[in-house]
């Protein structure tokens, strides 16, 4: 079996970072000094999927050729018809210092625009410049361009880029910016590297890199089943992110053998959490019994009921649940909101175990006591763990969860364009059975296009994440 190794590759030594700006009829005939990143481009932070943003900016280390981005025309109104996308044809352009021509990778990413968590965009360009420096060469060339957030400016990005010769198109981000950049690439028949989680963009030249919920669901259900738990219930948002979870919890317990028992919505925005936590806890059902339990106690009366109703007065509620395990899929402050929750309407957390996806691979967690002892899917952690102190170290900043997408994409962008003879994007290359060695650990891609991966489970703790099972090291592993 043949792995191949996404960031384990020496790094080069340093050199000077070119960047030459691209028009769409040609190339400028010289590279001026590097302009400013791309990081320090103006933004409006807000939320996005991933929910957790950089607190700062930082200035990418030397890497390889780098085309500065050009300028992102404003949105059109929402009421009107976005214009027409054309591809132009890709101009010629020889390497840096001469030789053979360079391979061009368009990376779209949303870097300004209303709604855009633009620090999560200059992360994830952050990332991938550090793969760059560690797995490319002088050949490739890394052509970023902002999406601004929208399917739009998506389409015009992967125009600009594929007008510029790119041979592979890593992003975007968001799964309407994926569907509308995906139409401009297969004209062109060039394949894109996405990090949407959204399983239904992919296929037909589109990959996705990213953590899908069913695996994660599967992965830490399954595990859970292991372990002696049967029956469970299932806490999630009401939006995509939340129906996906549902019915990937669904299709596991009724392939691994489990039942979901119950299930229960909460708004994404935060409101009126306590209804669906007490409703999840059949809260008003246990706390009637509990009065009228204490009701009767006092009635009969004697030494015995006396004792009882004691005891008694240190419960809210009265009644064992009807499940073994909560799903809980959330991440962030909405997740540090809803834990003690379920502590505060009487789920006692040290019988009912409570289970999470990648959302909860984040240091912060811990520092929740509703949440110690909790299991949750994630990546190899010896591998997330590298990549974090690496970026750490290049950008004085942990990374969010979603860089380590942007640094396996360019990564493996690299990895390809090694291939004696040039390049080699295509999808028997992609798709290689034996898969790739990433900074999350083992990923492959699917015959749907949607990345396979090798999860980890791990129990929070006060002190960090405790590894139940390891992740597998080879496909082989998975299936045998």
């Amino acid at each position: 079996m043949r792995q191949t190794l996404l960031n384990r590759w020496p790094a080069r030594p340093p050199f000077v970072v070119i960047a030459c700006l691209l028009i769409l009829t040609g190339p400028l005939p010289a590279c001026a000094p590097p302009p400013a990143p791309v990081s320090s481009l103006p933004a409006e932070p807000a939320k996005t999927e991933a929910k957790k943003t950089p607190p700062t900016e930082s200035t990418p280390p030397a890497a390889a050729t780098v085309a500065a981005p050009a300028p992102v025309a404003p949105s059109p109104p929402a009421a009107r018809a976005p214009a027409p996308v054309t591809v132009q044809p890709a101009p010629t352009l020889k390497a840096p210092g001469g030789g053979d021509q360079p391979v061009r990778v368009g990376l779209l990413l949303p870097l300004t625009g209303q709604g855009v968590d633009a620090g999560l965009g200059r992360a994830m360009l952050d990332a991938a410049l550090l793969a760059l420096f560690e797995v490319g060469d002088e050949r490739l060339m890394l052509l970023p361009r902002d999406t601004g957030g929208t399917p739009e400016g998506a389409a015009r990005a992967a125009a600009e880029v594929l007008g510029e010769g790119a041979e592979m198109v890593l992003g975007p981000l968001f799964s309407t910016s994926v569907t509308a950049a995906a139409t401009v690439a297969r004209q062109r028949g060039v394949p894109m590297i996405a990090f949407s989680s959204d399983r239904r963009v992919a296929g037909d030249g589109v990959y996705l890199l990213s953590f899908t919920p069913a695996q994660e669901v599967e992965a830490v259900v399954g595990f859970a089943l292991s372990r002696g738990l049967r029956r469970f219930a299932a806490l999630v948002p009401q939006d995509p992110y939340g129906l996906a979870v549902l019915q990937a919890a669904r299709e596991a317990l009724l392939t691994l053998g489990g039942e979901l028992v119950q299930s229960e919505f909460y708004s994404p925005d935060g409101d009126d959490l306590d209804n669906s936590v007490k409703r999840l806890a059949h809260y008003h059902g246990r706390r009637q019994a509990l009065l009228a339990r204490r009701n009767e106690l006092a009635n009969k009366g004697g030494e015995a009921a006396r004792r009882m109703l004691e005891v008694l007065k240190k419960h809210d509620t009265l009644g064992a649940l009807n499940y073994d395990a909560v799903l809980l899929p959330e991440g962030g402050e909405l997740l540090k909101s809803l834990a003690p929750l379920l502590l505060y309407y009487d789920v006692d957390t040290s019988d009912v175990r409570l289970l999470g996806t990648g959302r909860w691979d984040d240091p912060r967690v811990r520092l929740e006591p509703a949440l110690q002892g909790g299991w949750f899917a994630g990546a190899d952690r010896a591998a997330a763990v590298e990549f974090r102190a690496r970026y750490r170290k290049a950008f004085g900043r942990v990374p969010p969860r979603l860089a380590s997408l942007a640094y396996d994409g360019t990564a493996l962008a690299a990895v390809l364009a090694r291939e004696k003879g040039g390049a080699d994007y295509s999808a028997r290359a992609i798709a290689a059975p034996d898969g790739f060695v990433g900074s999350d650990g083992i990923f492959r891609f699917g015959a749907d296009g949607v990345a396979q991966r090798g999860l980890a489970v791990l129990e929070i703790e006060r002190d960090g994440f405790r590894v139940l099972r390891p992740a597998p090291t080879s496909f082989e592993e998975l299936t045998n």
